[in-house]
Formats: structure tokens, C-alpha cells, sequence
């Protein structure tokens, strides 16, 4: 390899600061450790590195906050790019869109966007990555009212393998837009994107948590409502067994708990009315069981759904698994107790289920290879290898609550909440795989960024 420090590039290698830093991810058990690393913050700086990748014959490897470095294929020789892109969020009221860098996180946008009544389709965290989250599909608390919020897409803006920065829309390379989204990656280094934003005047949000021997009434009647819950309103039931750190409130590090978190929105003040009616009509028959050790639940601004889901700010090693599931009754709830909730031994710290329905399971037709889930719920769980507690202890753990959710797993995965690399994966038919690839073929003939995709969405292992 030709010395990289010789070259004007930024390009780092291990043991530099710069390579620390382009290198950073959120999972601790998933260290990135290409042979080289670059932060770039424009199209000029992204057209040397791969001009250096080209002329080094390394694979590229691209990521922004490295949210999702479980689910990466192995770096060793590879250039990886971080995209941290100059420029702010720029917000279109009138035409209800925003344009975001690559590298900038959901907080920026929805600070941005909400100074005008106008929300995106964001993740559960403020720290997460923009771009890798929507082109991945996204899950978001909006997404039974606003459909998959990588149908929210308008434009992608991307550095190919050959150099060339490319706008791609409905109208400019419809091909191309449509394997963008959802497709897996692999096609380029994405620069920004153009998504669409919807009016949002409140909502009601909040997370509210039980002692866990109330799990078995609590979990039932909230699977009963979601039956019939409406499309503004979005939420999960997870058990958690939290530990005592110093931004856990004491109450719930006390044992295991059973929380109840969500979102019900109101598109303009005329229906706060409604969202709180909706909001009472979950909330109250599950009070009534028995009364919450906390509860957060009010009407309140669209920038505060970033808090109710207490997602971790910090870096934190994890290692999980995922589901998407059908319709599970209470016999599947009881199942999913029985190997979760309390006596259960699980050590997962956090496990349960995201409700879906509403808009998720419609299609978009002017929508990517990816635009709907055809499920009732997202299960996820996820424990944390420390303090004696072992990666193998929890993988089989999570072995024990795949084989008890069984009989209602539909074989297909969401991929922003895919865990690692080895689980199984199916977001994609395997014809949109072979219409996948061909896309990718064509943008990228020397295959540079081949190894820069999903396990489950290419032939190219």
C-alpha cells in the first residue's frame, strides 16, 4: 500500500486521532477497524478518497454515526468514510421538505422543522443518524399515520464509485431511486437527502412503567387495544430490567419493569381534543390494572417524542435480536413472559414489542424497493456483556425467545432494528435482491462499494 499520510486526502490510519474519530460507533461490541479512515465534509473530499480506494485497491466502506456497525460486514482492508457534511438543515415550509447533510442527527432536523409546525418522520432518538435511518427504511413513532419513513424520501444526493455527485428523484435515474431506498447500500456515498415533512401541533407522549408481576394483565390489555388502535397513535411494551446507573431513576432500577411508551398525535390544535381522548382510551384501562411507579404521559410538544422512548445517549455495548411478527394473541403474550418477563432468567435489559399496523403495512407505490411491513409487531431484545454477563450467555437467551416466538414470525426483519451481521435477515424478496443488485452493477461495475451492504440484500457475501 502506497504510504496514505504522503497524500493530500485526510485519509488516517490507526493510532491517529483522525482515525479514532472517523471510526467512532454507538455499539461497543462492533468496533470498526478498516485499514484506514477518513472524515469528509464535502464532494471534493469524498472524490479523494475513493480516488485513493481506487488507486489502493481498497474496498470503501461508508458510515455516519455508526448507529448500525453490528449489522456491518467485516472492515479489515477497507477505506472506511465517514460522512459528516458541511452545511445546515434546510427547511422549505411552503413545500414541506427538507434538505439534510449526511452526518447530521434527528435532533438538528427536528429543531429545524419544528419552529414551523412541521415534524419528519424521525427515529425514537435524537443522536441517530439521518441518512442511514431513512434509507434503511425507519421506524418511527409517526409511522402508522405517516407509512415507512423511507417513503418519505423526495431526492437522494450521492458520490458514485466513478466520482460523479448525482441527484437522484422520481424524475432524474427513477431506477436508482428506487434501490436507494430500502435497498441495503452499497451504491455510493450519499451527501444528503430531500424528505418530506407533515404538520404536527401536539402530541401526547410519555412512557409509563409497572413492576413487572403486572406484565401478564398489562401486556394482554395492551395487545387488545392495538387491535383497533388509531393511526395516530403509535406505541411499545417492552420489560426492561434496568441497572442502578446515575441516570436511571432509582423507582425503576428497583426490579423489573413493564413500560408502556408512545406517541398519539394532533396535526393542528382542532384535534388535541381527540389525541387526548385516544391517549386516555390506552392509557386508563392499563392505570386501572394497577397504578404506574412513573408516568410521564402529557400533552406536549412534537420535539419532546425524542425523550419518551429513553433511548441511551452514550455509546453502550449490545448485543440483541429482532423480529417482525404477526398477529400473536394472548397465548403469544403469554409465551413472550414466559421467556422475558419475571422468573423468566432473561438477561436481556431491555425486550418487547413495537406496535405496527395503520400505514406501515401499506404500500407506497411511488415508494423504493422497500415500503411497507406486511406485521402486527416489531419485537426486539437486547442485553449488555458486561459485569460477568457473557455475548454467548445472551445469544442463547436470544435463541430461546426466537424459538418461543416461532410460531408467530413472519421471516422477515426491519432493518434499522437488525441487532448483528449473523442474524437472520429478510427485509427483501429475493427478487428484489436480483433487481437490487443489478442496480448496483450498474453505478458501481467495479464492485468498490460491494462489501458496503446488508447481509440480506446482496448475492456478493
Amino acid at each position: 500500500m502506497t504510504t496514505i499520510d504522503e497524500r493530500d486526502t485526510g485519509v488516517a490510519l490507526p493510532g491517529e486521532a483522525p482515525y479514532e474519530e472517523a471510526t467512532r460507533v454507538f455499539n461497543l461490541v462492533a468496533p470498526a477497524r478498516p485499514a484506514a479512515a477518513v472524515t469528509v465534509r464535502t464532494v471534493e473530499d469524498i472524490r479523494a478518497a475513493l480516488r485513493l480506494a481506487t488507486v489502493e485497491r481498497m474496498p470503501v466502506r461508508v458510515h455516519t454515526t455508526g448507529h448500525a456497525s453490528a449489522t456491518a460486514r467485516p472492515m479489515d482492508g477497507a477505506l472506511l468514510i465517514r460522512t459528516r457534511m458541511a452545511g445546515a438543515v434546510e427547511i422549505d415550509p411552503v413545500r414541506r421538505l427538507a434538505r439534510v447533510p449526511a452526518g447530521t442527527s434527528w435532533g438538528e432536523v427536528v429543531a429545524a422543522s419544528s419552529a414551523h409546525g412541521l415534524i419528519p418522520p424521525h427515529g425514537s432518538s435524537p443522536d441517530v443518524g439521518v441518512v442511514g435511518y431513512l434509507l434503511r427504511g425507519g421506524m418511527s413513532f409517526y409511522s402508522r399515520r405517516a407509512g415507512l419513513a423511507v417513503n418519505s424520501v423526495r431526492a437522494v444526493e450521492l458520490v458514485t464509485a466513478d466520482g460523479e455527485w448525482r441527484r437522484v428523484d422520481a424524475a432524474t435515474d427513477p431506477e436508482l431511486f428506487w434501490a436507494l431506498r430500502g435497498g441495503g447500500g452499497g451504491f455510493g456515498v450519499v451527501t444528503a437527502v430531500e424528505v418530506e415533512l407533515f404538520p404536527v401541533a401536539r402530541v401526547v407522549t410519555g412512557a409509563a412503567f409497572w413492576p413487572a408481576e403486572h406484565a401478564p394483565a398489562l401486556l394482554r390489555a395492551w395487545r387488545r387495544w392495538t387491535e383497533d388502535a388509531p393511526w395516530e397513535a403509535a406505541t411499545s411494551a417492552r420489560v426492561m430490567n434496568l441497572p442502578p446507573l446515575p441516570d436511571v431513576p432509582p423507582v425503576l432500577a428497583a426490579g423489573p419493569m413493564l413500560c408502556v411508551d408512545g406517541v398519539v398525535l394532533a396535526a393542528d390544535e382542532d384535534a388535541v381534543p381527540a389525541a387526548l381522548a385516544q391517549a386516555e382510551d390506552l392509557l386508563g384501562p392499563l392505570r386501572a390494572v394497577a397504578e404506574p411507579v412513573m408516568d410521564t404521559f402529557e400533552l406536549t410538544t412534537p420535539a419532546m417524542v425524542l425523550q419518551a422512548h429513553m433511548d441511551p445517549s452514550d455509546p453502550v455495548p449490545i448485543v440483541g435480536d429482532h423480529m417482525l411478527l404477526g398477529e400473536i394473541g394472548d397465548d403469544g403474550v403469554a409465551e413472550l413472559l414466559r421467556v422475558i418477563g419475571p422468573g423468566s432468567g432473561s438477561p436481556l435489559v431491555v425486550a418487547g414489542l413495537r406496535q405496527l399496523g395503520g400505514a406501515y403495512a401499506v404500500a407506497d407505490p411511488a415508494g423504493g424497493v422497500l415500503s411497507h411491513f406486511d406485521a402486527r409487531f416489531a419485537y426486539s431484545g437486547a442485553g449488555v456483556p458486561e459485569g460477568g454477563l457473557t455475548r454467548e450467555a445472551i445469544l442463547a437467551h436470544c435463541a430461546t425467545v426466537r424459538e418461543a416466538l416461532a410460531p408467530f414470525d413472519t421471516g422477515r426483519t426491519a432493518p434499522t432494528f437488525v441487532e448483528r451481521f449473523d442474524q437472520p435477515q429478510g427485509h427483501l424478496t429475493a427478487d428484489q435482491v436480483v433487481a437490487v443488485d443489478r442496480v448496483r452493477a450498474r453505478v458501481d461495475p467495479a464492485g468498490l462499494f460491494r462489501q458496503d451492504t446488508m447481509r440480506s440484500t446482496t448475492a456478493l457475501i
